[in-house]
């Protein structure tokens, strides 16, 4: 039995992937349960904070958002049985990649997956599902009538948070990085309150944001990604796409939350002080956190059920690409490591 697995050079600037046999799975585990793998979907693998949290190996396990069927459980597993459709996140240190035919998992990282949601979608949403409510839901109390900013809103996770967003009755205004992501963006029924092209470079976030709220500004923001410092400083693609972190306090309402993914965000006295006068706060997006505490394992779990619940209900509909057989995994997860795809790439077994 073959899995996936990720090698990083002396100098972990480039990072290879390898499929590997794996040895015969020892008796199941007290609260663990054996997975046949029926999808797993491909996420970039945060190599810098596998090596802050001192998880580095020779050989990481690639493959974590999986959906399929138990084969057997542990003897004080209290929530699955034999048979049953599950869905559920790999924890970071979990020793078993997803990519692969057979994985052991315990049970409190899985959830049931509803009868009419296929694996694809089950395995393709699950994360970005989980990033979406800790961003909107935990970190910036998202309600009825407030209006929402989602950054590159036509991405896989975009999507999620547009839905999400309007779901909970928001407002959302989204930016787009092509022509083709505005197209996209202007079919999502219901419809956004405004899409901002910045793929030209041209167009001002803050005033067009600033435009549409009547000079208010927007309750929550959800970056994708920010501009720290002056244009001779960033890269020419970052320069282009991503507004620089005064605009997104400038378009910040009062009382705002800044939801960010930038996790070198560096914020200057004057900047701290402009946001005190607005009231406003700043959060910081770590969609690990719930793997990094077990004291939080009933709210996540709790996350992970509504998430599959919302996709059966058709609230939740995933911008998937075509599924992918196991062989072809190793080329994809090169694509996916570089950020250079935009649907979820999900492998089918």
């Amino acid at each position: 039995m073959k899995g996936l697995y990720f090698q990083q050079s002396s100098t972990n600037e480039e990072t290879t992937f390898v499929f590997q046999e794996r040895e015969n799975f020892p008796v199941t585990e007290d609260y663990f349960v054996k997975l046949q793998v029926k999808a797993c979907a491909l996420s970039q693998i945060n190599t810098k904070l596998l090596a802050e949290m001192k998880m580095k190996k020779e050989f990481f396990p690639v493959g974590r958002e999986i959906a399929g069927i138990v084969l057997e459980v542990g003897s004080k597993v209290s929530f699955f049985q034999p048979d049953d459709e599950v869905v559920g996140i790999l924890p970071l240190d979990s020793e078993d990649p997803g990519l692969c035919e057979v994985v052991r998992v315990h049970e409190h990282y899985l959830v049931h997956k509803p009868e009419k949601v296929t694996w694809t979608e089950a395995a393709g949403t699950i994360r970005d599902g989980v990033r979406a409510y800790t961003a909107l839901h935990y970190l910036s109390h998202l309600s009825p009538g407030k209006s929402v900013l989602i950054m590159d809103g036509a991405s896989a996770f975009g999507t999620i948070a547009i839905q999400l967003a309007h779901h909970r009755g928001a407002k959302v205004i989204s930016t787009a990085c092509s022509l083709e992501d505005k197209q996209f963006l202007e079919r999502l029924r219901p419809s956004i309150a405004r899409v901002i092209d910045v793929s030209n470079g041209k167009v001002h976030v803050a005033e067009s944001c600033l435009e549409e709220t009547g000079g208010l500004g927007v309750d929550i923001v959800l970056d994708a990604g920010v501009r720290l410092y002056s244009k001779n400083d960033e890269p020419a693609v970052k320069l282009q796409l991503l507004p620089h972190k005064h605009d997104i306090i400038t378009l910040l309402g009062v009382g705002g939350h800044w939801v960010t993914t930038e996790e070198n965000l560096q914020l200057d006295p004057p900047d701290s002080h402009c946001l005190f006068l607005k009231g406003a706060t700043v959060a910081f997006l770590n969609d690990e956190v719930w793997n990094l505490s077990n004291v939080q394992q009933g709210k996540y779990l709790c996350i992970l059920k509504d998430v599959m619940e919302k996709l059966s209900t058709g609230v939740f509909r995933p911008q998937l690409d075509e599924p992918i057989p196991l062989y072809e995994a190793k080329v994809s997860m090169e694509v996916v490591q570089k950020n250079q795809g935009r649907k979820k790439q999900v492998v089918q077994f």
